[in-house]
């Protein structure tokens, strides 16, 4: 069986205008973003296009390509050989939960299971959302963090080959970010190896914690891990699974809807303050969900290292110096955050993403930036899919 905890699902059932120099898009007439709504006018408006429009970018020439940061799929022999582990038990979106946020996800899984696992529909949700290339990573019930070392080491083996296998029976239209053990950091540092070197993936996704732990944590020694990812100059997409200590947040779907930016920003956190973004500034992280809450309240970090004697302990400059050598995806769903985002952290540094299959995800992600007002074409094509090709390493 699926997961019962699936948390997010997308349907991008209408058409867009998908072509390079669209100047707008438009999401379903029920969509009204509250900010947006209110702005109307400031931050740009999405133009609607004939119903049924649509163009299958994947025809495009010339070397720029429209590329999706995040977006998932699970692995069905993977899923029926782990069913037995309960992997619920452990997963911080089901234990903190209400009924009714329950009975949603299981009803989405069962909607969306041929997005989640199939390509034929996948490929097809892609064309309409203008999208050429997706970099898939694993559904982030597949992390198995909370498995023994040597059983969490030969799921991430067969969670990056099942990837690997789908990118090679598309190479035109995917690409593939593994996963790693890190509940051990020697497993993960010999699976990291594999996963780039052998099999051809271009970065691994991560939990935002580990089993509870934050990733800093001595007693997991993952050091040797964010050594050998810089090593290696790798892209590493940092996405949560909920919050750990969530008791407050079980329902209206706070621990997804709170939860992951908190974890997130959590995370981040502690990589700056304890270093590691210093030590190992080769590693291309990437913040999922436009970067939690950190990228958008960065500036009372910077006052308490300024500040206080314990925020100033490892690193030697303000923690947002730090922050801005983090990439972000663009699921913001609103023109205003979006363009914070691009105007703080740099065009080069926010990446399309959809979240998809997951409804949590952004529908019409080229939508979504056209609605930026007076953003120039050069950065629009840089975030849909100029950054991704780059740190990618996409060749055309």
């Amino acid at each position: 069986m699926l997961f019962t905890c699936a948390p997010h699902c997308s349907d991008p059932a209408h058409h867009h205008d998908t072509s390079a120099d669209a100047a707008a898009s438009h999401r379903p007439e029920s969509y009204q973003p509250r900010a947006a709504a209110a702005t109307k006018g400031k931050t740009g408006a999405r133009a609607s296009v004939a119903p049924g429009a649509k163009k299958v970018v994947k025809d495009r020439g010339g070397k720029f390509k429209v590329v999706d940061i995040h977006c998932h799929y699970l692995n069905p022999v993977v899923n029926q050989k782990t069913s037995h582990l309960n992997a619920a038990h452990y997963d911080p979106t089901v234990i903190f939960a209400n009924q009714l946020t329950r009975e949603t996800n299981v009803r989405q899984m069962r909607d969306r299971t041929p997005k989640l696992t199939g390509i034929e529909e996948r490929i097809r949700d892609m064309d309409r959302m203008g999208v050429d290339i997706q970099a898939v990573c694993p559904a982030p019930y597949h992390y198995f963090y909370f498995t023994e070392p040597d059983e969490g080491a030969s799921l991430a083996r067969e969670v990056n080959e099942g990837i690997a296998s789908l990118v090679a029976g598309h190479p035109d239209r995917f690409v593939g970010l593994g996963s790693v053990p890190l509940q051990n950091a020697e497993l993960a540092v010999q699976e990291l190896e594999y996963a780039v070197k052998k099999l051809g993936l271009r970065g691994v996704e991560i939990n935002t914690n580990v089993n509870g732990l934050n990733l800093t944590d001595p007693k997991l020694g993952l050091e040797k891990f964010f050594a050998k990812a810089d090593e290696l100059g790798i892209v590493v997409f940092m996405h949560p699974l909920g919050f750990t200590h969530a008791d407050r947040l079980t329902n209206h779907y706070f621990n997804n809807v709170i939860g992951n930016p908190l974890d997130t920003t959590i995370a981040v956190s502690h990589l700056i303050f304890d270093g590691v973004v210093a030590r190992h500034p080769k590693i291309k992280f990437i913040a999922a969900h436009g970067g939690g809450f950190i990228a958008h309240y960065w500036a009372r970090m910077d006052h308490a290292w300024g500040a206080r004697p314990d925020c100033r302990t490892v690193i030697k400059r303000k923690p947002s110096s730090y922050l801005e050598k983090f990439y972000f995806d663009t699921i913001t769903f609103d023109p205003l955050m979006l363009r914070h985002l691009i105007d703080r952290y740099g065009a080069d540094h926010v990446l399309l993403g959809t979240d998809y299959p997951y409804d949590m995800g952004e529908e019409d992600p080229r939508g979504l930036i056209a609605a930026v007002k007076k953003l120039p074409l050069a950065q629009r094509r840089q975030i849909e899919g100029l950054n991704a090709m780059r740190l990618l390493k996409i060749k055309t």
